[in-house]
Parts: C-alpha cells; structure tokens; sequence
C-alpha cells in the first residue's frame, strides 16, 4: 500500500514489507518515508488546521458517523487485515473492529459538546463590570503515534478526538501494522473526512521518529508505546503538550474470601489475549498463601485449554507473537525465572513467532517476568500473606496502569482502591478491562494524560480565556 501525504496516495524510494508473523509471508508493502516526506505532510496539515477550526462541529460529526457506518460494511476486511499483520486472532480482531467503531462513534457525539464555560469574575475583588468566559480551540497540528497490538483501535482513539475538536492528524503507526491505519484513512476520506484532516506517513521510527516529534508545526503529541520510547518523546519534543501512555505490568491480587472460579476465568482471559501483547494484560497475581495452591490447581487447565493455532481460523484463542524475535524474549526471560526457582505449570515453549500459553508459580520480585513489563502470554503468581504484603507487592513496581482484586469485602476492595498506585483500578475483574468512553491513562512510568474520547479531546484542544470590559 502507499501512504496518505497531503491528500495523495504516494510510495518512496525504499519500502519495508509487512509480514504475516503466523506464517512469515508477506503481506503487502509500504513506503520507507523520509525526512521530505514528513516535511510535505506537516506543511499540508498546518494549511489543514486552519481551515478545519472554522468547519462547525457538526460537520465533524457527521464525517465521523459516516466512517462509523463504513466501518461496519468493511468489519471484515478491516479485521483479516488486523490478523495477517498482527496475528491476532480473527475473533478479537472482529471485536477490535467493533469496538474501534464505538470509539468514532464516541468522538463524533464529543464533537457537538465542544463547548464554554462562564468564568465568575466577580468572586474576585477589582472585577466590577467584567465578564469573563472560556474558549476551547483545537490545538491545530496533532501527531498519533501509534502500537502495534491494537493496530485500529488506538488509531481511532487518536484519530477520533483529533479530527472531533478540529484538528488535523498525521499519524504515525506502528512499524509492524501500517496496513489498517492507512486502510482506516481511505476510510475517512471515503466518509467526506477533507484531506487536511488525515494523514499517514509509514516508516520506522528509529529514522523519522525524531524528525516527526521535533517539528515545531505539531503542537500536540499522543504517543502509546514503549516507557523507553516515551521517554525519547519528552525529550526531543520540546514545547508540546504531550499525552504518553505506557508500559505496565498489571497485579491481580486475589484474597481468600474471593471466588476462585472467577478469578481463574478471569486471569485466563485477561493475561492471554492476543498473546499477552495488551499493556493492561495481566502479568502478576499475587494471591494469598491460604488459597494458593487452590487457585494454581484451577486456573492450570483454563490456561492449558486456550487454543493455539492459525489465528484466521475460527476458535484460536491464541496466535502467535508479533514477530519471533519477542517471542524469544519471552522464552528468554521464562527461562530466567525458571532457573531462579520458578515453577513452569503449564507452557514454556516456542514455536517460530508463536509461544505457548504459560503459567509459573513461586515467581518473585527479582524475576523479569515480574518486574518489567514482559508484553507476552505468561502469567507469573506470586504468594503472599496477608493483604498489606500483597499491596505492597502490587506497588512494587515504577508501572501504575492497571490493577484489579478479587475479593467480597468491602473493605479490603476499598482499601485496595485507596493505596494501589495505578490508573485504572478494577473489583472482581483482571486487570484487562476497558470501555472506550472511560478516562484511560496510569500512574507513575505508566504515562500522563487520559484517553476516552471526551478526555482525549480535552487534551486535544486549549482554553482562551475571554474577559469584557464592560461600561458602567
């Protein structure tokens, strides 16, 4: 495919393949954009942005439900193509389509609230015949740099609010799964989206990625990915209001009055989907001793039972990695645990780009699978004593995205909420839950800033401040 600068399909020089990681075959190529390239498509999208904060927002609107409805009639073509370039299964995939439409969807009701607020002046002394009001005005050029894992959805969260509050988008996805940002960009074009309003430059990153987030016409940055490339974002962007969301690597505390079935179910659901490559997978349980050994003996088989295989076929619960060289990490780091005195349940094994669905029990604090972020499809439990130290084990770590307990006290559930350090706390559920329209966003390395249509536009956009001096 070619990539969308400046309201052309255009190629380059080079090109990058895009490859099918259940298999290796090559799905399509893309352009190896270069530092013109991102030069054209900021230009046009600095032209863009001031045209586009004079189109009524309900005109946004209507271009937004438009591409809603397209994504409906594409759901399916949208999705194989998530599974050949990601590998996820086609039925998370279906879903992701989905849910990425509610997303739009959710941005285009977000453009009709765009809205003022009445600042009292007169609660302060010397404001006599003042009155005060607020303006929000789109920011203007907006750069998206998005994941992998989710290669439409966190598109579309970028996206959707952008072009909701009036600005112009470039987007930057990700190296490995290019196809359906672009893909999703002819969709917009198609649903009346002006050119100005979206672009996609493709690339890798270690060769525009400087040049895209140090041009000084982008003046909002929404980047998910990596701690480590976030952190290469704040440094090089400059002034720019920035929204990072990061790593994490999720606790799931499990006390003994909790319901063992549920929370099994859940962890298997929560820490396996799409092969662990979900920032808000469950990573660690920690559950307490005097249940311990219970819950080992029923979560097993509900990880044993997730289906691995061709990830285009109905049923698969399981596909492979993004690209074999993280699942070798994952063995890798699976293997360092097990040296260290973990014991491997269930899994353990690699095949190509795919690694089978793991459990390890006795997992502690110095492991990598504990204390990093591992991004695969391996679940580590840790016991604990009593919930002080199982709040503390949650804490122990410089990631706060997502973290849930399971429990049926009140208390503890409240306790959990107050002193766990992440974003996104969740009562008898795993880690990995999220409506598209909630404030998402974590604590600590796990980024600043919220995303949800309604909190992405607000960051999406600034305030004047409007006084009149009014006559006596």
């Amino acid at each position: 495919m070619e990539m969308l600068i400046a309201g052309q399909w255009v190629g380059a020089a080079k090109t990058l393949d895009v490859t099918n990681p259940y298999d290796n075959s090559v799905v399509d190529t893309v352009p190896r954009s270069t530092a013109e390239d991102a030069d054209r498509a900021f230009a046009f999208a600095a032209e863009g942005a001031r045209k586009l904060r004079r189109v009524q927002g309900y005109e946004r609107y209507g271009w937004l439900m438009k591409a809603a409805d397209l994504m409906e009639e594409r759901l399916e073509d949208l999705a194989r193509t998530i599974t050949m370039e990601e590998g996820k299964p086609i039925g998370e995939a279906r879903f992701e389509v989905s849910r990425a439409k509610e997303t739009i969807i959710g941005s285009a009701e977000e453009a009709k609230r765009l809205g003022s607020e009445v600042v009292p002046l007169d609660g302060a002394p010397g404001t006599e015949n003042r009155f005060g009001f607020t303006l929000r005005v789109p920011c203007g050029v907006v750069l998206a740099v998005t994941p992998f894992n989710f290669p439409l959805n966190l598109v579309c969260h970028k996206v959707g609010p952008a072009i909701a509050a009036g600005n112009a988008v470039v987007v930057k996805p990700a190296t490995d799964t290019p196809l359906t940002a672009l893909k999703f960009a002819k969709l917009l074009l198609d649903a009346g989206c002006p050119p100005e309003a979206i672009q996609v430059i493709t690339g890798t990153g270690g060769e525009i990625g400087d040049i895209l987030v140090s041009d000084p016409r982008v003046r909002k940055i929404s980047f998910t990915g990596s701690k480590d490339i976030g952190e290469r974002i704040c440094r090089t962007a400059g002034l720019k209001k920035v929204t990072m969301e990061l790593g994490s690597n999720s606790p799931v505390i499990v006390m003994p009055d909790a319901d063992l079935e549920k929370a099994a179910t859940a962890i298997a659901a929560t820490g396996y989907a799409n092969a662990g490559q979900v920032c808000i997978s469950t990573q660690r349980v920690v559950a307490d001793r005097k249940i311990y050994a219970d819950l080992l003996d029923i979560l097993k088989p509900k990880v044993e039972a997730l289906t691995a295989g061709d990830p285009l076929q109905d049923g698969v619960k399981l596909g492979p990695m993004v690209k074999e060289s993280e699942a070798k990490r994952v063995e890798e780091w699976v293997e360092q645990a097990r040296a260290r005195g973990a014991r491997v349940l269930t899994g353990g094994s690699r095949s190509g780009a795919a690694y089978a669905a793991t459990l390890l029990a006795d997992v502690d604090k110095s492991m990598r699978i504990t204390c990093e972020e591992l991004f695969g499809p391996a679940v580590g439990v840790t016991p604990a004593e009593t919930i002080d130290e199982a709040i503390a084990i949650a804490n122990d770590t410089n990631y706060g995205l997502s973290a849930a307990i399971f429990t049926e006290s009140l208390d503890n559930a409240m306790r959990f909420a107050r002193d766990v350090d992440s974003g996104n706390i969740h009562i008898n559920w795993g880690a990995q839950w999220r409506a598209d329209l909630m404030p998402y966003g974590g604590l600590k390395d796990s980024g600043f800033g919220k995303e949800g249509p309604k909190y992405a536009i607000e960051e999406m956009t600034e305030t004047k401040m409007v006084v009149m001096h009014l006559r006596g």
